[in-house]
């Protein structure tokens, strides 16, 4: 395909075959997919589904637009770079690089193109699995879900006794608690039932006039805090029969860490054929923001590398536009055009659209991870911190010293003996 588009700017005649000078262009219509794309995942971010999968249906597909759209508007956005540059110039090469930007901007943009969606894909995966693993990480220190150890029970699990008494003994310990078999769980509820004298103050009360309330196991909400102002919501079920419900779950508060380990030891020692540990609140938030921080550390050697390979294919097409551009470089020297000045328009051309791809690159891949946590998850996007700038800075001036390597060539093929005519 690319061939074949390649093949549609040559003409044959029969004086030979040459390319069109001046091709047309290109226009804002370019932007049509990304702007589509952009308002696909703003309706992903307010659409509300059935099931999560029908919103992450919704989003990929805009995803894929906007790639699309970064792609395809990609000379556009090299045409605008290359005219404010013109705009702004004040030097001679700045004047000559914007005039050749601007006169084949789809040149300029294509050897960027491949860095472009490469900085997209990884400002997205960084921004989301650095915001994940900020977002599901341990307790904080000194708080109630830091001390809050809950063990989830099979229905079938029979309790001892005097296992409340014996967590309530151990020093440091308080507020223990046992959560009851939501009779109702089959009408898509996942709570247990608990006495309204039962809850400790410090995770809420009672609707007034209730006597038994629907509670998650450890009395914290999935990824929410503990609130003493949280009022959860009644059950129809009799306090009298409360006691021979089965056992859902057992919680206990522990001051310190060494209290926690030892209200495992007794829990496990009135669970001995129970396979799940008890666990604190962010315990498995840890382990999974921590293999998220691996795979972010894995997406910033992605960056560098792909800027890497951008360099070098940058290297590669300023090399053959040199090779194209012998003789008008030439005909610049005898003209009194010092080499500097050449090396400059050189540069210019190869910089301005690789970092104009890059601005737009990662600023799409910023608003794209945010929609998607926030369609997602519910979460904000937290910015990548100084070690992603770092890493794309690294990244950029590798790329840029790769295609200083190729600027020694300039005076080696542009002289005299080249702009002379046969």
């Amino acid at each position: 395909a690319a061939a074949w588009v390649a093949l549609r700017r040559v003409r044959i005649s029969p004086l030979g075959v040459s390319r069109r000078v001046t091709p047309r262009p290109p226009r804002v219509y370019r932007l049509i997919p990304l702007a589509l794309g952009l308002v696909g995942l703003g309706f992903a971010l307010v659409y509300r589904p059935p099931t999560s999968d029908g919103q992450a249906a919704l989003f990929l597909p805009a995803l894929l637009l906007v790639m699309v759209g970064l792609i395809t508007g990609g000379p556009w956005l090299t045409m605008v770079g290359a005219r404010a540059m013109a705009a702004r110039a004040s030097r001679p090469a700045a004047l000559i690089a914007a005039r050749r930007l601007a006169d084949n901007p789809a040149a300029g943009f294509r050897a960027v193109s491949g860095v472009m969606l490469a900085l997209f894909v990884t400002t997205v995966a960084v921004g989301v699995m650095g915001t994940i693993a900020h977002e599901r990480g341990p307790a904080p220190r000194g708080s109630l879900e830091a001390g809050r150890l809950s063990l989830s029970l099979a229905g079938d699990s029979p309790v001892p006794g005097t296992l409340l008494a014996d967590l309530a003994a151990i020093p440091g310990v308080r507020n223990p608690v046992l959560v009851r078999e939501n009779p109702v769980r089959g009408n898509g509820r996942d709570s247990g039932v608990i006495a309204c004298a039962a809850i400790p103050p410090a995770y809420g009360r009672c609707a007034a006039g209730a006597s038994v309330a629907e509670v998650p196991p450890g009395l914290i909400p999935w990824r929410e805090s503990a609130s003493a102002d949280r009022v959860w919501p009644s059950s129809p079920v009799d306090p009298a029969a409360l006691a021979g419900l089965p056992a859902d779950s057992v919680a206990v508060d522990a001051a310190d860490p060494v209290a926690v380990e030892r209200v495992r030891t007794v829990l496990e020692a009135a669970f001995p054929t129970f396979f799940v540990a008890p666990n604190v609140p962010g315990d498995f938030e840890a382990d999974f923001a921590d293999t998220m921080r691996g795979w972010q550390r894995l997406a910033d050697l992605v960056v560098v590398a792909g800027l890497a390979l951008a360099g070098c294919s940058l290297a590669v097409a300023v090399a053959a536009g040199l090779s194209e551009r012998r003789r008008p470089f030439s005909l610049l020297r005898l003209s009194g055009a010092p080499v500097r000045l050449l090396r400059r328009v050189v540069t210019l051309e190869s910089v301005v659209p690789l970092l104009t791809v890059a601005v737009v690159a990662v600023g799409m891949g910023l608003a794209a991870a945010h929609l998607f946590l926030r369609a997602q998850m519910g979460y904000d996007l937290r910015l990548p911190g100084i070690g992603f700038a770092a890493v794309m800075a690294l990244g950029v001036l590798g790329c840029l010293a790769v295609i200083a390597a190729t600027l020694p060539l300039l005076e080696r093929i542009t002289g005299p003996e080249t702009a002379r005519s046969e």
